[in-house]
């Protein structure tokens, strides 16, 4: 039998506590999250084995990190340890994209060369706050994004050529700008430094342009993964209006438009319906359009006007759904419901309230697109009883 403990790969697997299972061999993990999601949601119907990653490591395509100093003067840069406001020093993680960690190392080091210090909550000085690496699967371009606490930047042209110096393959320089005692890390205001402020990356044959506000899954490997199997259970004849709600950039309802009559994308995030508008074009797929609406207002108008909805497809936030909009969703009674999940605790809930409304669970997908961590995404397939 396979030995179910392993060393932690990574030195800073206690201090960090991102990694919650890493004491697990991965064939363990896969096992140990099943279960819990059998646990949660078997009631409801039979759980497909959880789809697991050959590599299970490198795989967040998305690297943000806190800047700070030690009370010695020392600059750190890593991530924030689980429940605290301490910052844990990083140089390589064993899930981060390995290109992202180096640019994220350079950025550090030069900082005291420009005379560049973090900014410091308690003392309300110093200058850069995070820093967020975004880079393309499969189009290889690398967004950088510097979160300062202001724009007075005036060293900027020089440090964006060092850095570049440094790292020729980032495509896109942007500043950040958030001034707010806040936990958002990145604020409403922005300067691009080089490039074009966005990258690209392709997702299921499909273009899609990233911001630095924008949505955008972090495994693209089980994304593909996670997609396809949405669009399976959704069974698209290509006469089917389909609903795509929480839609972000506007991915899987572009994916699913090439199958659908029609795809309506609701989003209240407004620089993730530009950008969906945008890929929509650059796909050239004209049987789509975006909403910039909060999705349970728009899904409680379409039922208040009886529009007909054949398909859902909804991917809610950890917190899940709040009832106006599945009330909503009963009202308007589509045929399938296609609910992909981050937290199959919400996801129980909300299935609870479905099958008790006219809906019974037809399949459940459970697929790992967080290894060496507690997170679980799920896909159910819902359908509209007799």
């Amino acid at each position: 039998m396979q030995e179910s403990r392993s060393l932690p790969r990574c030195p800073l697997s206690k201090k960090c506590g991102g990694c919650q299972l890493q004491n697990m061999s991965y064939a363990h993990q896969l096992a140990y999250k099943q279960e819990k999601v059998i646990s949660l949601l078997g009631r409801f119907h039979h759980v497909s084995p959880i789809i697991g990653m050959d590599h299970p490591y490198h795989y967040r395509n998305k690297v943000q990190a806190a800047f700070g100093m030690t009370r010695r003067g020392e600059i750190l840069s890593g991530v924030y340890q689980s429940s605290t406001h301490r910052i844990v020093k990083v140089d390589a993680c064993q899930i981060e994209d390995a290109v992202a960690d180096k640019i994220i190392v350079t950025i550090r080091r030069l900082l005291p060369e420009f005379q560049m210090l973090p900014y410091q909550e308690n003392s309300r000085k110093g200058f850069l706050r995070h820093v967020l690496v975004r880079r393309g699967f499969t189009s290889g371009q690398i967004m950088v994004v510097l979160v300062a606490a202001h724009s007075m930047f005036p060293l900027k042209k020089k440090f964006v050529q060092a850095l570049l110096h440094h790292h020729p393959e980032i495509s896109t320089v942007v500043l950040n700008v958030n001034p707010h005692q806040t936990s958002m890390v990145l604020g409403e205001r922005e300067e691009v430094l080089f490039g074009n402020g966005y990258i690209e990356d392709t997702l299921c044959g499909c273009r899609f342009r990233i911001s630095p506000r924008s949505f955008y899954q972090i495994n693209p490997l089980q994304t593909e993964i996670l997609y396809r199997k949405a669009i399976e259970f959704a069974g698209l004849t290509g006469n089917e209006n389909v609903l795509d709600a929480y839609c972000g950039i506007g991915t899987i309802g572009m994916i699913a438009a090439s199958s659908a009559k029609q795809v309506v994308g609701v989003e209240l995030n407004g620089d993730a319906v530009r950008d969906a508008r945008i890929n929509a074009k650059l796909n050239n797929i004209q049987n789509i359009h975006f909403i910039k609406a909060d999705a349970g207002e728009y899904m409680v108008e379409l039922a208040r006007e009886s529009q007909p909805i054949d398909v859902v497809l909804m991917d809610p936030p950890r917190a899940g759904s709040d009832k106006p909009f599945l009330e909503s969703v009963i009202t308007l009674s589509p045929k399938k419901i296609v609910y992909i999940s981050c937290n199959p605790e919400t996801q129980a809930r909300d299935l609870r309230f479905l099958t008790q409304n006219g809906y019974r669970v037809k399949a459940i997908q459970p697929v790992d697109m967080f290894p060496h961590t507690a997170h679980i995404e799920c896909i159910a397939l819902l359908e509209r009883k007799a």
